[in-house]
């Protein structure tokens, strides 16, 4: 596993993937992440879980709430930040359904982590980023 932590940002995939925000002034990155999340039928592979899991994290920063901030997040908080964007209520609704599909069956990464000693960790945090997403 390319990750060193179980925060969104704490891996590879994620952090290589908000270097691509600096390509776009939308959250047309974000809706590829969801995309590819939601036409994956079968197993969900742990890249592909990763890049919508920081998508999602650029949701809940867009709707100002940003959760933990360190130097893995700077990409997507200064992003954030210059474009000040509103994540319409739809957006948001996708972001949720791709953290059920992560934490679902058939995903790889929950089975990562469900097999690690950090695995109740990993699970606070995806609780804590639904709920971020969810405030209203």
């Amino acid at each position: 596993m390319g990750a060193w932590g179980v925060l969104a940002f704490e891996n590879d995939d994620a952090c290589d993937w908000a270097d691509g925000l600096a390509h776009v002034d939308d959250f047309s990155l974000v809706e590829s992440a969801f995309t590819e999340v939601e036409q994956t039928r079968g197993d969900l592979d742990m890249p592909e879980a990763y890049r919508a899991l920081a998508a999602c994290e650029v949701v809940a920063r867009a709707l100002g709430r940003p959760g933990y901030q360190d130097s893995y997040t700077e990409t997507v908080d200064t992003w954030v930040k210059k474009h000040n964007l509103r994540p319409s209520p739809k957006l948001v609704t996708r972001a949720l359904g791709v953290i059920d599909r992560v934490m679902g069956d058939n995903s790889f990464l929950r089975e990562e982590w469900e097999n690690n000693v950090e695995a109740d960790t990993w699970k606070q945090g995806m609780a804590d980023l639904r709920a971020r997403l969810a405030t209203q």
